[in-house]
């Protein structure tokens, strides 16, 4: 007597779960759209409608792709799913509104063990939710399920996003003149960045729970390590507008120095000054119980500083108004000087946090 036939279902791929995912996520996506979005969720591709940048006179085309890391497995043991693609969001978006573009749309990939419907639509949710703080659209995605290569719970989120500036208007190092002020906007926690050292710092060394209260957070650290990266793509296209800016840097993975050294010109660097902010605690929380030294937290995470731009001295103090009004708390924390032949670095990092 021979055996059944073999199924796609058999071998750990569930297609009606995956169609169940994608109508529990098509309200999401119809949030996070924008005037020039043609067509729905379910094709093949995406369409969006380019004659929309007839108003530039040289439009350039700006894209960027990123992931979040390890900060997956918190939310997989957090069992929290809604707010990892903010921070998706936020990854791409951040990179593209550097060179002044303005994103425009994204599309998402998102790979799992096992297609759980509920879960799916969950990250779905929040890269909408991302997608509209930023701005954009979000015109299609991929889920894909790997059974035998991921557990049944395990999975990783990706994306890509495409922008679109005015070519005279591209922002980056050769924009910046020495004098000009360095203003630092605040992050809203670790974002996406180095939770790597993070988990082996809290969990493997310090043995600390997720469910753990933590006094100085006001809350537990699961909750902690899972607020969203902000997004700061709006505010950043508002003071293009608003006011002269030569350059923005995103602090991801490296940290401070390293990013803001991506936009400084030969020639030139930038001086900050740590006693203008304070980290949060949850900086120094790492550092302590995993006994890590400051110049490696300091090329680790970010340190409480999410985005930086770099204006005119004569800029700052609408530069700051701008912010303040769009509820970003930021400062002067730092200046562009010329750098001298002693000087290795493009940037110089001084002084001692404040408390």
């Amino acid at each position: 007597m021979s055996e059944s036939g073999s199924t796609y279902a058999a071998a750990g791929v569930d297609i009606e779960a995956g169609d169940r995912a994608v109508e529990l996520m098509k309200e999401w996506v119809k949030k996070a759209s924008r005037p020039e979005v043609v067509g729905g969720l379910g094709g093949f591709a995406g369409l969006f409608d380019a004659s929309a940048l007839a108003r530039y006179r040289r439009p350039l085309l700006a894209s960027a792709t990123d992931g979040v890391g390890t900060k997956v497995d918190i939310a997989r043991r957090m069992g929290v799913y809604d707010t990892i693609g903010r921070d998706l969001v936020g990854m791409v978006v951040d990179d593209l509104v550097v060179c002044g573009a303005e994103p425009l749309f994204m599309t998402d990939y998102i790979c799992v063990g096992k297609v759980y419907p509920e879960r799916v639509a969950a990250v779905v949710k929040g890269i909408a939710e991302g997608c509209t703080l930023a701005g954009c659209a979000l015109v299609g995605g991929e889920t894909a399920e790997h059974p035998g290569l991921l557990g049944a719970d395990d999975f990783d989120v990706a994306g890509a996003g495409t922008g679109v500036v005015e070519a005279d208007r591209v922002l980056g190092a050769d924009r910046i003149r020495t004098g000009d002020a360095v203003i630092a906007m605040a992050s809203s926690g670790l974002h996406s960045n180095g939770y790597s050292l993070v988990r082996h710092v809290l969990f493997d060394r310090a043995g600390w729970a997720l469910d753990r209260e933590v006094p100085e957070l006001g809350r537990t650290l699961g909750e902690e390590l899972l607020e969203p990266t902000r997004i700061y793509s709006l505010d950043c296209l508002a003071l293009t507008r608003t006011t002269e800016v030569h350059a923005f840097s995103h602090i991801t993975g490296g940290g401070l120095a390293n990013n803001l050294a991506r936009v400084i010109p030969e020639g030139l660097r930038a001086v900050v000054d740590r006693s203008t902010w304070a980290p949060a605690p949850v900086f120094r929380l790492v550092g302590e119980a995993g006994s890590v030294e400051r110049p490696e937290l300091e090329k680790t995470l970010n340190m409480g500083v999410g985005m930086v731009a770099v204006v005119p001295a004569d800029s700052v103090d609408v530069a700051l108004t701008t912010l303040a009004d769009r509820g970003v708390e930021a400062w002067v924390g730092g200046e562009i000087t010329e750098r001298t032949a002693g000087d290795a670095e493009a940037v110089t990092l001084t002084g001692d946090h404040a408390d």
